[in-house]
């Protein structure tokens, strides 16, 4: 009915404030089978500020679940994904400066330098989704530049934006009516889920730092396991 991808970094976040090997990623990854959890999601930055390349190399060996390899369109990065071969890739922006990612890539404005990234991951048998604002022609770039899957930022959709439901709607819709497979994911909750799973055309839903931080206080499979039960009864209903 609908995916959830779990996002694992700050997983890797925890293991970096103290140092040494614990938590490991990829234990949590393995234990998390079973939960409702479809897939794991892993950003391997730049600065390598949660997962490492280490990290990232076992978690797209892994066969247990598909991998999602978020990634800026760097060289390096194109290369460390084409090489490893996760299920999909997820380009996004990155900023060093940012705490989080505050945003879709701009990608009718920068057709010709995400065109290539996007051509050799393909290449290297990768399934590439772009990480776009709820904007129309944001969602045409995409296909145009051979995107096969658009991820729609729902961060400002959390953060209570006014009409960003419907703009959400309106470009799932659209996602859908070009051909491409549609995903969201930033900032969502137990709260705030359900109308986002509600969508139709949405497959798959990517949630991470809420996951983890509600982990602190049910367990992390307890968590997914709820999220899961939130999103099919949007579906439901």
């Amino acid at each position: 009915m609908i995916r959830l991808g779990v996002n694992i970094d700050h997983v890797a976040t925890l293991r970096n404030a103290r140092g040494g090997n614990h938590p490991d990623p990829l234990t949590v990854a393995k234990a998390l089978v079973g939960s409702g959890m479809d897939g794991i999601t892993i950003h391997l930055r730049e600065d390598r500020r949660h997962i490492r390349d280490a990290d990232a190399e076992a978690v797209c060996a892994w066969a247990g679940k598909p991998v999602n390899f978020e990634m800026a369109a760097t060289a390096e990065m194109v290369a460390i994904a084409a090489r490893l071969k996760p299920r999909g890739c997820c380009v996004v922006p990155e900023r060093r400066a940012e705490i989080t990612t505050e945003g879709g890539l701009d990608v009718a404005n920068h057709r010709d330098q995400l065109r290539p990234a996007v051509a050799r991951l393909k290449d290297a048998g990768i399934r590439v989704s772009l990480f776009v604002d709820p904007a129309p022609e944001q969602v045409e770039a995409a296909a145009e530049i051979g995107a096969q899957v658009v991820e729609l930022h729902t961060g400002a959709y959390a953060n209570g934006r006014l009409g960003e439901m419907e703009r959400l709607c309106a470009a799932a819709e659209l996602t859908a009516r070009l051909g491409l497979e549609c995903h969201a994911g930033h900032g969502l909750t137990f709260a705030n889920v359900s109308p986002v799973a509600a969508l139709p055309q949405v497959t798959e839903l990517n949630i991470g730092h809420y996951l983890i931080g509600e982990a602190i206080l049910t367990g992390l499979p307890a968590a997914i396991a709820e999220m899961k039960r939130l999103m099919i009864e949007a579906r439901m209903r």
